[in-house]
């Protein structure tokens, strides 16, 4: 058990500059709820506009005619955001997705 123990900190420190997918993930949605604590996000559809790649979620609300509703974080009540959060290397596979980006790097 020691052994094991001992192993698997030896192979953190082997490669300090890798964060595990699901940090990565976590850090991302305190960032997005601080950011939309201070006020209205971005617009999805100004995004989209813009040459930014939404995920399905993303370009359904980007639809709305609510700039309010399309300046809220929907990835705050997506699977994917609780699958990428307590997951390495959840099975999500939306493209736009920034949780699955997190997990393929």
């Amino acid at each position: 058990m020691i052994d094991n123990l001992v192993a698997g900190a030896e192979a953190a420190f082997a490669a300090p500059g890798i964060a595990p997918s699901r940090l990565k993930s976590r850090i991302f949605s305190k960032l997005m709820r601080l950011e939309q604590d201070s006020g209205p996000l971005r617009v999805l559809s100004q995004d989209r506009d813009d040459g930014e790649e939404l995920c399905v979620f993303e370009q359904a609300v980007a639809l709305l005619p609510s700039e309010d509703l399309q300046s809220r974080n929907p990835c705050r009540v997506c699977h994917a955001r609780v699958l990428a959060e307590n997951f390495e290397n959840p099975p999500i596979y939306w493209p736009g997705c920034p949780y699955v980006k997190f997990c393929k790097s």
